[in-house]
């Protein structure tokens, strides 16, 4: 449909959303002050049984890291759904039930150094929590603990992570049951030869996705026998992003363009996200405004808080500067679309951060958001510029502003680059 047609949709469609949305919610605040109590038992027993979805490997005082099995302590039966995953879209889970369902996780951890190969740990605490990560399926676990669970949200800058609960030191950790581990996870384990990003990729072909890969990956359970060691949790989030990503670009470099300028747009968890994939080879940036009020706006008084990072069709050689987790999260996403469809374009996503984002839930929201976007209607346009002339009122700033801080809106394109 038109440009203008989808955005009158778009307004509709989304305009319940943004009703029930629009009120903040800070209920989650009252269930923090109850969690002390929640843990108790554990605390007094010493030890417990549960089952464990996930783990988790921190950075703070890398090089020795926190390493810990995360159970949900009284809602076993519903374990599988305090993992981080695509199903939270589509259940439609709140801010507040992020919240409630991460700080309902205990982390039974232990610190060990990062440089520990972990090719064969499968006895002790390391080996429970690698059982743990490469099951498809909660697995039943029993711990015990030295110490009373402290409350630790681990909120961190970078939107990568999704909050953490309560943790206490595990003296010790056993199975109560056998894991299932799926074949090609087998595969990837009895292969000691295998490079990381090639068993990521296979893994991924084999129809896993980026949140069980990166698990895995964080167990120090991929790549070649020397090289296996833990990975932080937040660090293996971007780096499959990041590996999964190079891959579908490599296939896609002698595909045919896009041959419209196509426009899509979904809001999730006070995100508003706008993607225009244009005829032309490869090229992606992510823009970003974060309103005053919102979680990562680094100066509130300043207003609106512009950030950006940008790549070629040769793509990029270092980390970005500016958003983080949420550009590789961001072009998974586009990048899944256009091999979907068996094509490539010039892609420019906008993404409005308003101050209905009152807590951090994790990079996951933004991908799962363009995601599902790709799925609903599109408008097109006549051109690149009409196309953000077009949703430039929708946004928190002007085209001037938003000129001065995009390289793709600004024209500022690597044109000799795609000259050469």
């Amino acid at each position: 449909m038109r440009l203008s047609e989808f955005i009158e949709y778009e307004a509709n469609e989304r305009a319940e959303r943004r009703r029930l949305a629009a009120k903040k919610s800070y209920e989650i605040l009252d269930r923090l002050e109850g969690v002390d109590d929640q843990f108790a038992d554990v605390a007094d027993d010493g030890a417990f049984g549960s089952v464990s979805p996930s783990i988790f490997v921190g950075r703070a005082g890398y090089p020795e890291v926190s390493t810990g099995l995360l159970s949900p302590v009284g809602n076993e039966a519903d374990a599988a759904q305090f993992a981080t995953s695509g199903e939270w879209y589509t259940e439609g889970v709140s801010i507040g039930d992020v919240f409630e369902r991460r700080t309902s996780l205990l982390n039974a951890s232990q610190s060990t150094p990062v440089e520990t190969n972990v090719h064969d740990a499968w006895n002790g605490f390391l080996g429970v929590q690698r059982e743990v990560a490469i099951a498809d399926r909660p697995v039943g676990v029993e711990v015990g603990l030295d110490g009373t669970p402290e409350l630790d949200v681990g909120l961190s800058p970078g939107d990568v992570s999704t909050p953490t609960g309560p943790r206490a030191r595990a003296n010790e950790a056993t199975l109560t049951e056998n894991p299932h581990v799926p074949r090609p996870v087998e595969k990837t384990l009895e292969d000691d030869d295998w490079a990381a990003t090639g068993a990521m990729n296979y893994l991924y072909g084999r129809g896993f996705d980026v949140y069980e890969i990166n698990t895995i990956l964080s167990a120090g359970a991929l790549g070649q026998q020397d090289n296996r060691r833990l990975v932080p949790t937040r660090w293996s989030i971007t780096a499959v992003d990041d590996t999964i990503g190079q891959f579908l670009r490599g296939k896609q470099r002698s595909a045919p363009s896009v041959d419209t300028v196509q426009v899509f747009h979904n809001e999730y968890l006070g995100n508003s996200f706008w993607m225009i994939l244009a005829p032309g080879q490869w090229e992606f940036e992510l823009v970003e405004f974060k309103a005053p009020g919102s979680v990562w706006n680094p100066d509130p008084e300043a207003g609106i808080w512009l950030a950006s990072d940008y790549e070629g069709k040769s793509g990029r050689t270092s980390y970005v500067d500016q958003t983080a987790g949420a550009y590789y999260a961001a072009r998974l996403a586009v990048l899944e679309h256009l091999d979907a469809i068996g094509r490539q374009a010039k892609a420019l996503v906008l993404r409005h951060v308003s101050d209905e984002y009152w807590g951090p839930v994790g990079v996951w929201q933004v991908r799962e958001a363009i995601r599902h976007a790709f799925d609903g209607e599109r408008g097109e346009s006549e051109t690149f510029d009409a196309a953000i002339r077009g949703i430039v009122d929708r946004l928190p700033v002007s085209m001037a502003q938003l000129r001065r801080q995009s390289t793709l809106a600004a024209g500022r394109q690597s044109g000799l680059d795609a000259f050469l």
